[in-house]
């Protein structure tokens, strides 16, 4: 068995929830010299100057930069330099590499099926004690589980998102005099309304994501078998408890097409298909598309790529600005949550790969971070008043707060439905007109035996 080094934890509560490490394994050695000034909080992580630690992630430009700049203090005061590596290809790629014995030395998995995977190869290291504790100590039970494989924790949690909106502008809404619907019915009746009435597309989107084409088609079918089947039926059918062409899936991709596959709605169907998910909700911040469906981190995005701003929904003046509401179901009442995460593990040892993915799990990394702007996390010492526009708080806060909130359901299933037959039947699904029979058929016939 692998030795692994026991890392001790102090834990100091305060009101902010905040505690701090006390990490004996990267303490500086006696007689390495003072701290520098001004990185007393990073006395912790002393005794790695010199050292590299590659994170690999799909995180690309744009939002590279800002975990870069996120690091900055950290790298300077410890000497640790992190080469963030970010890469489209990276689903494909990283079980290539750790196949080939070039495994980085972290990497941030998007769902838990392909964590899952990952630890499967054996080459996965089963996080730190000092790891555990923290993620204990600054998540909810659940979070530590999402990153957990057949009882071994590898895995903490990193970025999150909520997934049950719809974004707009208030300005559009306004000057068109359209109301945000609260039920599923209400949505449909205002998209034909914005149809026939208006120059205005009702919907847009776009799937293309390079080898993970197809992933917002799928989010699209969780939230609504999460709305219209229930949390009982959403978790059957992520356990594949019941088929994937169970009568309840069969009622929600039918839904989903009634918006995804109406031309009056969405213009050029097969188009979606080849549009990119960055660039699939550009037209509500110019205002020829009035709705989009997509979790709450494309606010980032849309403001560096399409010069959006980020708006309260009584900002009914501001061109770009942009903000969201819920996608509905059923009933107004009836408001479960979907939503997603990151989870950062090692395939590397070392004491500083231990202590960057230690950092990443403070209050203080993670309030930082936030600051910068288009991030928040579930960690439970994250500060609203880190987290400038309205709608990542109010995603921070649904997190904190949710008493029906449940994971994206493709990054719990296997990876080979999860992150590969789901995404390109999605696909098929609006690129070649696949039927919604021969779709879910094909998926079911995949699942792993």
């Amino acid at each position: 068995m692998r030795a692994i080094k026991r890392r001790s934890i102090v834990l100091a509560t305060t009101s902010a929830t905040a505690f701090a490490l006390i990490l004996t394994g990267c303490s500086a050695p006696s007689g390495s010299g003072d701290i520098p000034a001004g990185c007393e909080a990073y006395a912790d992580y002393q005794g790695n100057s010199g050292t590299e630690v590659e994170i690999y992630t799909t995180v690309v430009s744009p939002e590279a930069e800002l975990f870069q700049e996120s690091f900055t203090e950290f790298e300077d005061c410890t000497g640790i330099t992190i080469n963030w590596n970010g890469s489209k290809e990276f689903e494909a790629q990283l079980p290539v590499r750790v196949e080939g014995g070039t495994a980085p030395d972290l990497a941030v998995f998007p769902q838990p099926g392909l964590l899952a995977a990952m630890a499967a190869t054996g080459k996965l290291l089963p996080a730190s004690d000092a790891v555990a504790a923290s993620v204990e100590a600054n998540y909810s039970p659940d979070w530590k589980n999402y990153g957990t494989v057949d009882g071994t924790f590898y895995a903490s949690p990193l970025g999150a998102n909520v997934k049950s909106f719809v974004w707009y502008s208030p300005k559009t809404f306004k000057d068109n005099g359209w109301d945000i619907p609260t039920t599923w019915d209400e949505l449909l009746a205002l998209s034909d309304k914005i149809a026939t009435t208006s120059d205005v597309q009702p919907w847009c989107a776009g799937f293309e994501s390079g080898d993970a084409t197809g992933w917002v088609g799928t989010d699209w079918m969780e939230d609504i078998v999460l709305r219209f089947g229930g949390a009982e039926v959403y978790d059957k059918w992520v356990s594949h408890e019941i088929p994937f062409n169970d009568p309840a899936i069969v009622e929600a991709i039918g839904k989903a097409g009634q918006i995804l596959k109406n031309p009056e709605y969405v213009g050029d169907v097969p188009s979606i298909a080849t549009t990119s998910f960055q660039t699939g909700g550009a037209g509500i911040v110019d205002g020829s598309c009035a709705m989009h469906r997509q979790a709450s981190f494309i606010g980032g995005i849309l403001v560096a790529d399409q010069g959006a701003t980020i708006v309260t929904p009584d900002d009914t003046t501001t061109e770009g600005g942009i903000t969201t509401f819920y996608f509905p179901g059923a009933t107004a009442d009836d408001k479960p949550a979907l939503g997603g995460g990151e989870f950062i593990g090692a395939f590397a040892d070392r004491p500083e790969v231990q202590a960057v993915q230690l950092y990443l799990t403070t209050p203080e990394w993670n309030n930082k971070k936030a600051a910068l702007g288009g991030w928040f996390s579930a960690n439970l010492g994250l500060d609203t008043a880190n987290v400038a526009d309205p709608v990542n708080a109010n995603a921070v806060e649904i997190l904190k707060n949710a008493t029906t909130f449940r994971f994206d359901g493709s990054d719990l299933m296997p990876a080979a439905v999860g992150a590969g037959s789901f995404w390109k039947e999605m696909t098929a699904w609006v690129a070649e007109d696949k039927s919604d029979k021969a779709v879910l058929d094909a998926i079911e016939a995949s699942w792993p035996k």
